[in-house]
């Protein structure tokens, strides 16, 4: 085999690895996204299962992915941090305005800190993998919050001064709970609380 054949045969070779690890990558973020959405629903202690039911996997690839509960459950926090993250600038560009983007990116944002209040079962709080994570956070929502608060008073729709951390803050402490009382409607909850940040306009 000349030069040119071995690369060509080498290259050959890279690329069903590619596939498979872009597979294997989209795979866990199915994974994710339907472990998140019932965690959202019955807490951080659902039964694996259902969480394999959701995701159409078995039980076994979720156990391969993440050996145990707590992996799990800081796996699905960090993916939903980012979709949040992600979320906001998309949200922006795409909603009738800044306000309804605002308000869709905070339901997103609810069933996030839904999950992250479950994580006191799993995490010790004060540990530094729990602290670590909560820094993370911070640092990763509070600018796509900001962004949000500054476009829609840019367009006149909320007060100038909204600070993005009090507002997280604030939304935070209407989700205590809901992680492990069905009765309890955060969402709900919550509406209100961004229903009173639009300031109404002179006619």
């Amino acid at each position: 085999m000349t030069t040119s054949d071995e690369g060509t045969g080498q290259l050959a070779q890279q690329k069903p690895a590619r596939k498979i690890r872009a597979d294997a990558q989209r795979n866990e973020q199915a994974l994710l996204a339907a472990a998140a959405a019932v965690f959202v629903t019955s807490g951080v202690e659902a039964p694996v299962r259902d969480i394999a039911a959701a995701a159409g996997v078995g039980m076994g690839t979720i156990y391969r992915h993440f050996p145990t509960r707590a992996d799990l459950v800081v796996a699905v926090y960090r993916h939903q941090v980012e979709a949040c993250a992600e979320a906001g600038p998309v949200l922006l560009a795409n909603a009738s305005s800044p306000y309804v983007a605002l308000g869709q990116w905070v339901n997103l944002f609810v069933d996030f800190l839904v999950t992250k209040h479950g994580l006191a079962t799993v995490l010790q709080p004060g540990s530094v993998g729990f602290d670590a994570l909560h820094t993370y956070f911070i640092d990763r929502l509070r600018p796509v919050c900001a962004q949000l608060l500054e476009a829609c008073a840019q367009a006149g729709e909320i007060r100038a001064d909204m600070d993005a951390y009090q507002l997280m803050r604030g939304i935070g402490n209407l989700c205590v709970g809901a992680d492990n009382d069905p009765r309890y409607d955060a969402r709900r909850m919550v509406e209100p609380l961004v229903a009173g940040l639009l300031q109404s306009r002179s006619t």
